[in-house]
C-alpha cells in the first residue's frame, strides 16, 4: 500500500508539470506590437551610430597625430578593433535580438557588446582628441554619445524584461503549486465503528461466614464423671 501510494503521488506530480508546460506554451502572451516598436527604433539607432562610426573611422589619420610610434600603433590596433566589431559581431547579434525581441540571453549579449565597445572607442575618442585633428575628435564624439544613449536605453529595456520575466515566472510557479494541489490523491479515512462485545462481568466470591467456636463446644457429648 505504501508504494502504491508514492506512485500515485508520482504519476500526479508528472501529469501536474506536464499541465503546466502546454500552459506555459499554449498560455504565453505574444510579444506586444509596443515592445516591438521600442526594440526597433533602438536597433536602428545603434545600427546609424555603427554606419556614422564606421565612416569616421575611416577617414583617421592615426600616422599623422602628434605621438610616438609606440601609442599610434596602439591606438591604430583599437581602431581595427572597433571597427571589425561594428563591421561583424554587431549586426549578427542585432539579427539575433530582432528574431527574439524578448529575449532575455540576446538582449543582454548586446548590452555587453556595446558596454566593450564603448570603453575601446572611448579610449580611441580620447586618443584623437589629444593626438589628432580637431575634426576628428568632434565627429567621433558626436559618435560616442550615440552609442552612449543606445547603451542606457538597451539597459533600461533589460531592467524592464527582468521584472517582466520575474513576474511570468511567478505567475508559472503558483500555476505548478495549485495544479499539484488539485492532482494530489484523496487521504483515506478508515473509521471503525463496530464495538467490542462486553465481557460479563465477574461476580465477587462472599466468604464462607466460620462457625462460632462455642457452639462447636456445645455439641461435644459430656463425658461421665
Amino acid at each position: 500500500m505504501k508504494y502504491a501510494a508514492l506512485l500515485v503521488v508520482l504519476l500526479c506530480t508528472i501529469i501536474a508539470t506536464a499541465q503546466v508546460q502546454s500552459v506555459g506554451q499554449a498560455g504565453a502572451p505574444p510579444v506586444s506590437y509596443t515592445s516591438v516598436s521600442q526594440l526597433n527604433t533602438l536597433l536602428s539607432e545603434v545600427e546609424q551610430a555603427a554606419q556614422s562610426t564606421v565612416a569616421d573611422l575611416s577617414k583617421l589619420r592615426v600616422d599623422k597625430w602628434k605621438t610616438d610610434s609606440s601609442n599610434k600603433r596602439q591606438m591604430q590596433g583599437d581602431v581595427e578593433s572597433v571597427r571589425r566589431n561594428l563591421q561583424s559581431a554587431l549586426p549578427e547579434i542585432i539579427n539575433q535580438l530582432r528574431s527574439s525581441p524578448e529575449d532575455l540571453a540576446a538582449t543582454f549579449k548586446l548590452y555587453r557588446n556595446l558596454d566593450a565597445l564603448y570603453d575601446v572607442f572611448r579610449s580611441v575618442v580620447e586618443s584623437a582628441g589629444a593626438f589628432g585633428s580637431k575634426d576628428e575628435f568632434q565627429s567621433l564624439s558626436n559618435d560616442l554619445s550615440l552609442f552612449e544613449r543606445s547603451r542606457r536605453s538597451l539597459a533600461d529595456r533589460l531592467d524592464n524584461l527582468s521584472a517582466s520575466k520575474e513576474a511570468e515566472l511567478n505567475r508559472l510557479r503558483m500555476q505548478v503549486k495549485n495544479l499539484a494541489a488539485a492532482t494530489q490523491p484523496p487521504k483515506k479515512v478508515i473509521v471503525d465503528d463496530t464495538e467490542p462485545a462486553k465481557k460479563p462481568a465477574k461476580k465477587k466470591a462472599t466468604p464462607k461466614a466460620s462457625k462460632p467456636a462455642s457452639s462447636q463446644q456445645s455439641q461435644q457429648p459430656t463425658q461421665p464423671q
